[in-house]
């Protein structure tokens, strides 16, 4: 009854119903809510504890930036049916107004980070290796994935090309995609030069992937993941491309506090823990095989394998 009577104070203000609205459609930061919201930081993080005390919502700290997140579904999925059901004309236009504003944030985001590749792309190799050697980094992903053959390899944030170049000639086909035409340009001559130009390139953003569902036997994001304001979405759309059987291969950063890195290099996110990881690739249908610490450099490197699950099979009922 105690936590019944903590939800049902939490739902009692239009802003935290909003609030949740929101959260339910991706993780967003206390300052992107603010700015959908059109109100100040310190009053949503008011009503953000709110929520979360009531268990309707989580919080997590990433540097001077905190995210939001939907709480546990047990408590959060039939609040959710009831706000669906009791929608009016009223509560509709004000949730597309939101979901209007939430584009345009992002979309100023994404604006941003794409301005920054376009202008470092011919930098991109040796901003990498700022970290950790690159060797031992592509040595433990040979690792990673072992001598089992790659098929049709997806390399998701492709860049320069150099994963193409390392594992393209392990699988039947690659394809590379990437979202800035300057980096696929710089892919493309560099696997001419290599000899890999039967590797195929495509520019597409990594939340709508132009794969076909099940194409895949293999995918990579290389210190690509930081870079996605929802990055669950993004493993999301690389579990519908790959196969049964087939497997992701993610490398980043595990968390860290180098605020400067977001304004100076576009990182969204300041590295994942496996908890976020994990939990995000056994929503996207994967089961985690293997995670492996790189330490050694200014930051940490983490590698997450994980393997596309069958879908369950539903037995027909005889008449």
């Amino acid at each position: 009854m105690a936590q019944a009577l903590d939800i049902f104070r939490a739902l009692a203000d239009p802003t935290r119903l909003r609030i949740l609205s929101l959260v339910a459609r991706m993780e967003l930061s206390v300052g992107e809510l603010a700015q959908v919201l059109e109100q100040s930081q310190p009053r949503v993080s008011r009503h953000v504890k709110i929520l979360t005390d009531a268990g309707l919502a989580v919080r997590r700290k990433e540097g001077s930036w905190v995210f939001v997140a939907l709480g546990a579904a047990v408590t959060t999925a039939p609040v959710l049916a009831a706000m669906d059901a009791w929608a009016g004309p009223l509560d509709h236009a004000l949730a597309d107004a939101d979901g209007q504003r939430l584009a345009a944030v992002l979309a100023e985001r994404t604006a941003a980070a794409a301005q920054w590749f376009q202008a470092h792309a011919g930098e991109w190799d040796a901003i990498r290796n700022l970290y950790i050697a690159e060797s031992e980094i592509e040595q433990a992903m040979l690792n990673a994935l072992g001598t089992e053959t790659l098929g049709r390899l997806v390399d998701i944030g492709t860049g320069t090309g150099r994963m193409l170049e390392l594992f393209g000639p392990m699988a039947a086909s690659a394809i590379g995609i990437d979202r800035s035409s300057e980096m696929l340009r710089l892919a493309r001559a560099k696997l001419t030069e290599r000899g890999l130009d039967r590797a195929e390139l495509r520019q597409a953003d990594f939340y709508a992937l132009p794969v076909e569902d099940a194409e895949a036997d293999a995918a990579i994001l290389h210190h690509v993941l930081h870079f996605a304001h929802a990055p669950e979405q993004v493993l999301a759309e690389a579990g519908r491309v790959l196969a049964t059987g087939g497997r992701l291969l993610v490398v980043d950063f595990a968390p860290h506090s180098r605020e400067e890195l977001r304004t100076q290099e576009a990182h969204a996110r300041l590295g994942f823990s496996d908890e976020q990881m994990l939990g995000w690739f056994a929503a996207a249908g994967l089961v985690p095989e293997r995670v492996d610490t790189l330490e050694g450099g200014e930051l940490t490197v983490k590698l997450w394998v994980g393997r596309k699950r069958a879908a369950p099979v539903t037995e027909k009922i005889a008449a």
